[in-house]
């Protein structure tokens, strides 16, 4: 019981911090996506595909996570956006006061678009809100089609679904029908797209549907309706 009392208190405290972080998220006019995944999945990959994609539309920072080294922050730097490296030392995953004291090296002025690419990592950042619009999981055809059914909580909190690598799709035993089915059981709300970083096939229509919830999230805050 003392264990489930000090958890619940940790998951309050960073709650707190976390609505603080929405909140100037809010006032500063920023989207923020949570990017999630197991290590492997190609997260990075994904991030500097849809930079390609979008940067010409809407200015964008990103908050990188990682345990020990800032290899993916130097990989995003060279898109010529702001992007701070939080390094955990450890760490299984970001929690809201990592990101506001990431935020204090960054200037919001301008942003649209703030991507935070969370720790490799399925179990532990889907307990841990950061004061995002919508976390986004990333799985690869290479983890296998149960995926989400061994990390369903992940699955049941995010907004929507990557499935990337589908180039492999040949070469590998994963059923597309199967992983997916398996997704949208646990989350019929799932918005799922279908990638690869090796051809770009999907990366378009991802980063549409990202453009289009920015729009419409700021309208909608502009009035002051709930998002």
């Amino acid at each position: 019981m003392s264990v489930v009392t000090v958890e619940r208190k940790i998951l309050e405290k960073n709650d707190e911090v976390a609505a603080r972080n929405r909140a100037l998220f809010k006032q500063q006019g920023v989207f923020v996506i949570n990017l999630v995944s197991s290590p492997g999945s190609g997260k990075t990959s994904v991030l500097e595909r849809t930079l390609q994609e979008v940067q010409n539309t809407v200015s964008v920072a990103v908050i990188e996570g990682d345990v020990q080294t800032d290899l993916d922050a130097q990989r995003v730097a060279r898109f010529n956006v702001p992007v701070v490296q939080i390094v955990t030392n450890g760490g299984c995953h970001l929690e809201a006061n990592l990101v506001r004291d990431a935020l204090s090296r960054l200037d919001l002025s301008g942003v649209q678009l703030l991507v935070i690419e969370n720790v490799g990592n399925l179990v532990c950042p889907a307990n841990y809100d950061l004061g995002e619009h919508l976390k986004v999981v990333i799985v690869s055809t290479t983890e296998g089609d149960d995926k989400p059914l061994k990390y369903p909580a992940m699955f049941r909190k995010a907004s929507a679904l990557i499935v990337n690598k589908i180039d492999l799709l040949p070469h590998i035993k994963c059923c597309l029908n199967e992983l997916e089915g398996n997704a949208l059981a646990i989350n019929p709300e799932l918005h799922v797209f279908e990638t690869s970083c090796a051809t770009g096939e999907g990366i378009a229509e991802w980063s549409e549907w990202i453009l289009e919830r920015i729009k419409t999230t700021r309208a909608a805050e502009s009035i002051g309706v709930p998002v």
